[in-house]
């Protein structure tokens, strides 16, 4: 017999993250801890990104609270029940994996969780001014930075193309990947000319050029594009495996971007992955803005895929009042320490 309940944490950015869909100052995450009988405790994290998580409604604390009331039906069928809250279900699913272990916060061995190895990431650059944009450059850079991941599309692009010049002036396609992720913000006239005139930076690829559900306009742009095109927003609310596998098919990217919180969990994405690997697309998984109990379940599990791209899960340092825990940067890397404690989000 389990028992939960939840707490929120809205989390304060150090600085105001920018996008094409506009400014974040800061967001909201839910967690939820499930007990069994033995006293055993699990915690997962439901974290949405305002205007673009499924499961930002005004109804969203009433469903938590609801799944929390009724876990031991929900245990049994998350996966379908909760199929059109994605980041519950991820919370819930992430919950339960830390109750079946021994350890709390510990959801999938491995050298990672055993403090013996690394997760190699790429550092994540928000849209602003282009000052400020080469300031928080220059600073990944002097951290040991060799993959810049940055947002496009919110300001001027004959600005976005003079900072790419200046990075590229300085550092070559061999000492720096770049990865551009433009949220679609590009439009569908325009697109095919601007990926040309980035391609001259030796970008390694570029998310979500145009905005999802324009399944044509899309496949055209992969096949013709200068750049390799992932795939990030346009994956969100496919949810049937025949339908995910219609898309990657039909579209033909060549990469997919992996985001458990907006995708509906691991099981979701195992699904992605397999389909991807099928049709030789490669992929990597993201952390969407979660608190460090949601990044550190995303980190273990991706650890456990062997994939040898860099994975985006760097966001870890960006609020001002995330949970303290063993997870940790050194330059580019991810560690975790089995030494250090974790703070409880309920006390």
């Amino acid at each position: 017999m389990l028992k939960a309940d939840f707490i929120k944490r809205d989390l304060i950015f150090k600085e105001a993250g920018g996008t094409s869909r506009g400014v974040l100052y800061t967001k909201p995450s839910w967690f939820i801890r499930i007990c069994d009988k033995q006293g055993n405790v699990g915690i997962g994290e439901c974290s949405i990104i305002p205007g673009l998580s499924v499961d930002d409604t005004l109804g969203l604390e009433q469903k938590i609270e609801e799944v929390c009331l009724h876990i031991n039906r929900y245990e049994k069928d998350l996966h379908t029940s909760l199929i059109n809250y994605p980041a519950l279900r991820f919370a819930v699913e992430m919950a339960l994996l830390d109750l079946s272990n021994e350890k709390q916060f510990h959801l999938f061995g491995s050298k990672f969780i055993n403090g013996e190895d690394s997760i190699v990431i790429n550092g994540l650059i928000w849209m602003g001014e282009p000052d400020e944009m080469l300031r928080r450059i220059n600073e990944k850079l002097e951290n040991g930075f060799q993959c810049l991941k940055l947002k496009v599309g919110a300001i001027d692009f004959g600005e976005e193309l003079k900072l790419l010049e200046i990075i590229r002036n300085n550092y070559s396609s061999d000492e720096l990947e770049i990865r551009l992720d433009a949220n679609g913000a590009f439009e569908v006239d325009s697109a095919e000319k601007k990926l040309k005139q980035l391609s001259k930076f030796h970008i390694h690829s570029i998310e979500q050029p145009i905005k999802a559900g324009q399944a044509g306009d899309m496949s055209r742009l992969c096949e013709t594009s200068p750049i390799p095109v992932a795939l990030d927003e346009e994956l969100i609310g496919i949810n049937e495996n025949n339908a995910k596998k219609e898309l990657l098919k039909s579209i033909s990217p060549q990469y997919i971007i992996l985001k458990p919180s907006l995708l509906g969990g691991f099981k979701s994405c195992e699904e992605w992955i397999d389909i991807a690997e099928d049709l030789g697309i490669r992929w990597w998984a993201t952390s969407a803005l979660e608190a460090n109990i949601g990044l550190n379940a995303i980190a273990q599990w991706v650890y456990t895929k062997n994939n040898i791209l860099r994975q985006g899960l760097g966001t870890g340092q960006v609020f001002t009042n995330n949970i303290q825990s063993p997870l940790h940067l050194s330059g580019e890397k991810l560690f975790y320490n089995p030494k250090a404690k974790w703070e409880n989000p309920f006390k």
